[in-house]
């Protein structure tokens, strides 16, 4: 395992004095330009690619992904200390200390003996740090309104869960499940739109339960099975391109026994 350099830290100095150059009068016009809230969308961008480049396997593209990253991460933070409102070191500061806060098995004398243990001591130190906060109005507040809707929905699920708010086993969220999509069947029936909308999202809400139940990732889950819709319909466009179908003239049954084919190379 390579270990941490002075370089490492050399390089860090470099590329912070790097964007202060650009941001100074005498640097780029539209680094000069840019406020913290036109760098959200950037760091937003630069995560789901450090997060494409891990499922692809490729070191190459996470080392290139991780550095865009870390310039983003690095600007936004030469932005706020340009307007006095913290610097690099309040960052890391925080950081350590909070993560050393919330690693007392590490760092301090607590005895855990499982991965579960851990989870439990990381929601219980959470809670103590909210404990001169109002907990009704706080509870959700550190699940960013940017995040997937499927992943906030398991942040925010799973957090009610840890102040005891949730079913006491995964059938009961499947019953759950069968209870919606019976709605949904109504308001399907009584073509209402509104009642459409509202029964599906809480369909989606509900597989996302069943998921944190099974300790699955939904956005992960969804993420996979997309991609495998993805392989398989690109199977059956090639097929068809190659027996000289375009794929507008091709009948559904052409199309269902390719994807069929497509799911036994899977």
């Amino acid at each position: 395992m390579k270990k941490d350099t002075p370089k490492d830290l050399e390089k860090l100095e470099e590329l912070k004095q790097l964007i202060k150059k650009l941001r100074a009068p005498d640097g780029c016009p539209w680094d000069q330009q840019q406020k913290k809230e036109d760098i959200r969308k950037y760091i937003l961008e630069e995560a789901y690619e450090v997060v494409d480049s891990i499922d692809k396997g490729s070191s190459q593209a996470l080392k290139e992904e991780l550095g865009d990253l870390l310039f983003q991460i690095l600007f936004l933070t030469e932005i706020c200390s340009e307007s006095d409102l913290f610097s690099l070191s309040d960052v890391l500061d925080g950081i350590i200390t909070k993560m050393i806060r919330r690693h007392p098995h590490v760092f301090g004398n607590k005895k855990v003996n499982s991965v579960q243990e851990v989870k439990e001591n990381w929601q219980q130190i959470k809670k103590m740090e909210r404990k001169n906060k109002n907990i009704e109005e706080d509870l959700f507040s550190g699940v960013p309104l940017s995040f997937p809707a499927l992943k906030r929905a398991q942040k925010i699920t799973a957090i009610a869960s840890a102040y005891g708010f949730d079913w006491s086993k995964t059938q009961d969220v499947i019953n759950k499940l069968k209870e919606e999509i019976k709605e949904l069947r109504t308001a399907v029936k009584n073509s209402n739109e509104d009642e459409i909308e509202e029964e599906l999202g809480d369909i989606l809400f509900t597989m996302v339960n069943v998921s944190r139940f099974l300790s699955v990732d939904a956005e992960n889950a969804l993420s996979k099975t997309t991609e495998k819709f993805l392989r398989r319909f690109s199977y059956l466009t090639e097929q068809l391109s190659a027996r000289g179908i375009p794929i507008k003239d091709a009948t559904l049954a052409q199309m269902d026994a390719l994807w069929n084919e497509a799911k036994e190379k899977d």
